[in-house]
């Protein structure tokens, strides 16, 4: 039984997906500048979450690093991006959810890439449930989850 997918680029339409970030941006009185759409266009095309230095190499210098900080700090404020910490404590990026999908993370920790995954609908539910269970269990109310599995990459593991 296929328990996931492996999501490989935005799960709207690209011109979409550009559409609704430019009226974000607008709606919050920033542009959609050039920097800004190098960005996006990179974490979508990204098979998952990117540290800033990563964002940087894969852009290949077209937007400089003090931009690029000032660019993620914009997009993650507009609610573009979501920023998350690793368990290294290395800030990642990637698009919201409202624009990707709810999805969860494969974290190798052998050369740091990390993948997203989308389970299946009755995965999922299980996953609800337990975070449920665990929230409840501890007088909490869940809003919101999200699962990091920790691992090696196949790459790795060959290794």
């Amino acid at each position: 039984m296929l328990l996931y997918g492996v999501m490989t680029s935005c799960t709207r339409r690209s011109d979409e997906t550009t559409r609704l970030i430019g009226t974000r941006l607008a709606d919050v009185g920033a542009r959609f500048t050039r920097a800004r759409r190098l960005v996006v266009r990179a974490l979508t095309e990204s098979p998952g979450p990117m540290i800033a230095a990563d964002l940087h190499e894969t852009l290949r210098g077209e937007v400089p690093l003090s931009s690029l900080y000032r660019t993620l700090s914009v997009l993650e404020g507009a609610g573009i991006l979501a920023r998350e910490h690793g368990s290294n404590g290395v800030a990642r990026h990637e698009l919201a959810e409202w624009l990707t999908g709810h999805h969860h993370h494969l974290v190798c920790t052998g050369c740091g890439v990390v993948q997203d995954v989308t389970p299946e609908p009755a995965v999922e539910r299980e996953i609800v449930g337990f975070v449920d269970h665990i929230a409840t269990a501890a007088g909490y109310r869940a809003t919101d989850h999200r699962l990091d599995i920790e691992g090696t990459c196949a790459a790795c593991t060959s290794k």
